[in-house]
């Protein structure tokens, strides 16, 4: 199965040579990676051009995260599509691991994996939060995604041809546009489980998530009573959840952990 992953980016020289080694090493031999890059002036673009032999990128003026993965999930050809941040990075043999999972599934439209948080230097940090989110990774229902948001976005794969029915993220969506996404794939199909670590998502104080968890939580609850109708328990929960982490991530901030 051919797999397309999109990687939108902005100024990440820092981090997106290592999330471009994460995808090229996986060593998949049958791989389109495509980089849409929102014409950064840091470095980045030179970074992209040591790649050109084995990456698809673009850099120019976007209108921010959703339009640049969306135009590379426009321009993808793969059976299979994902995306991962410039700062994120796969686990080793993930690739492998969802073909093999869309092999043996093939009603399946999408699935998820596990997922690490990492600091900058790439250490796994905030573990009870992992544990926490794998607990619920278990047994996948469209009630419980509509009380908490606990799918990791850079674990996520999916078959293109689904964007054929659904259409693209919402380009209106600036910090849950993957969450908005979910939740309209989720109200039609089931996800499937692929039970093994297949990502890294980067947190860091100066992160798009790492500064606005406050906002990202207020537009998941506004996310869920939106598609939610006909499962008051869900929001109810949802409302719980959102003060529940509101208070949690108010504490790791606050010790810098």
């Amino acid at each position: 199965m051919k797999i397309s992953i999109i990687t939108p980016s902005y100024n990440q020289a820092e981090f997106i040579e290592r999330t471009i080694q994460s995808v090229l090493a996986q060593n998949y031999p049958d791989l389109e990676y495509i980089v849409m890059d929102g014409g950064s002036t840091d470095g980045t673009v030179e970074i992209l051009k040591k790649y050109s032999d084995h990456i698809i990128w673009k850099s120019e003026k976007d209108r921010g995260q959703s339009d640049a993965i969306n135009k590379g999930l426009k321009i993808a050809t793969g059976d299979i599509v994902a995306y991962i941040n410039s700062d994120d990075t796969y686990e080793p043999e993930t690739l492998q691991k969802v073909a093999d999972y869309f092999k043996k599934n093939q009603d399946a439209k999408w699935a998820y994996g596990k997922c690490k948080i990492i600091n900058e230097i790439d250490q796994e940090i905030r573990k009870p939060i992992t544990w926490y989110k794998n607990l619920l990774l278990k047994n996948y229902s469209y009630s419980k995604l509509l009380s908490e948001n606990f799918i990791s976005q850079p674990a996520v794969f999916w078959k293109r041809e689904i964007h054929a029915e659904l259409g693209f993220l919402n380009e209106n969506e600036h910090y849950c546009m993957d969450y908005e996404f979910w939740l309209r794939m989720g109200k039609l199909y089931s996800a499937g489980l692929i039970d093994d670590y297949l990502a890294n998502f980067r947190y860091y104080s100066t992160s798009k998530s790492g500064g606005v968890n406050k906002k990202q939580f207020q537009d998941e609850l506004r996310l869920a009573k939106k598609f939610g109708a006909g499962h008051p328990l869900s929001i109810f929960l949802h409302k719980i959840n959102y003060y529940k982490i509101t208070i949690i991530y108010w504490f790791l901030n606050k010790i810098k952990l």
